[in-house]
């Protein structure tokens, strides 16, 4: 059984390998190692897959998919039996600047992954989508059944038109496509540009942290734990309908004030924050609330961590990390 994780080098990417060795799967990495973030984050990620491989367990290459060639020669050599896409230019506020890299990574990369997918015979593709699709609907929680035509940021655009391209290909080449939309994955060895990374740092250096619209938005936080988890349980589990293609949120269910998350922070430093208060960002929704409902029929998926039990974790990680 050959397993393909793209973006592996990354948060999420670096969680399901991790899940993958230690459930004895022979796991294939793909990265490009960009320098959108601390890239000695993205290396210590795969020094530490390296050391939970036993021999030849772990393969790593360096790899752009948005580079058709040396993706095919990937594909055509080892032959993948899954595919899990989690490779993508994240996070909402930058793609409003820069969207040609997040129009080469989101869609031409996905393009390929699929086209490569359906070439190799690939028995399932799992991809990761976002709750961003749902854009700033006021309907909560999000089922997955919503409509997700008014995305506001160009991420969430790329993410909604991954799933259309996803389900054509589905159609046309019966290729087995699970879609899964992340609710604000949080935990150790996270991303740097997300709010709990940078509310911690700058806690920690005595610096004013930014909190916008006051705090007085919801953000429906999922510990990476229940997402590795859920997504080990899909391996093998595509749509058995005839056009083989499912959507699935994967949140906690539970969403939180930003002014309560920032509490709880403190709570757990033992410090008090300074306060920089700002509007609410353009692209940025009011609340994001997933509902578990179908994911937790379809693979009993039950998220076991709530939001004090993954701070104290990411925040002992980050001391440890960073001391």
């Amino acid at each position: 059984m050959r397993i393909l994780v793209t973006g592996c080098a990354g948060f999420i990417g670096f969680h399901t390998c991790k899940k993958l060795l230690e459930n004895k799967y022979n796991v294939y990495g793909i990265d490009n190692l960009n320098k959108n973030y601390d890239i000695n984050l993205k290396k210590s990620r795969l020094k530490k897959l390296n050391s939970l491989a036993k021999s030849n367990q772990f393969i790593f290459n360096k790899i752009d998919i948005s580079n058709n060639k040396k993706l095919s020669e990937n594909f055509n050599k080892f032959k993948y039996d899954i595919v899990i896409n989690l490779a993508a230019q994240a996070g909402v506020r930058n793609s409003i600047y820069d969207s040609s890299s997040y129009f080469k990574n989101n869609l031409i990369g996905f393009y390929n992954i699929l086209e490569n997918s359906k070439n190799i015979k690939v028995k399932h593709l799992i991809y990761a989508s976002t709750s961003s699709v749902y854009g700033n609907s006021t309907k909560y929680p999000s089922v997955e059944d919503d409509n997700t035509d008014k995305p506001l940021s160009f991420y969430a655009a790329t993410k909604k038109s991954n799933e259309i391209l996803a389900y054509s290909y589905s159609a046309i080449f019966n290729l087995k496509t699970t879609g899964l939309r992340f609710f604000t994955v949080y935990g150790p060895y996270g991303r740097p540009d997300m709010a709990l990374y940078k509310f911690v740092s700058k806690i920690l250096n005595n610096k004013k942290i930014e909190v916008y619209n006051k705090g007085n938005h919801y953000r429906d936080f999922t510990y990476i734990d229940d997402v590795s988890n859920a997504i080990i349980k899909l391996l093998f589990k595509p749509s058995k309908k005839n056009t083989s293609y499912q959507i699935f949120n994967i949140a906690n269910g539970n969403s939180v004030k930003l002014k309560e998350y920032i509490k709880l922070i403190e709570k757990e430093l033992k410090i008090n924050s300074k306060k920089k208060y700002l509007k609410l960002q353009r692209g940025d929704v009011y609340k994001t609330s997933g509902s578990t409902n179908k994911i937790e029929k379809y693979i009993s998926y039950n998220p076991k961590i709530n939001v004090k039990e993954g701070l104290k974790e990411f925040i002992t990680w980050y001391k440890e990390f960073y001391k």
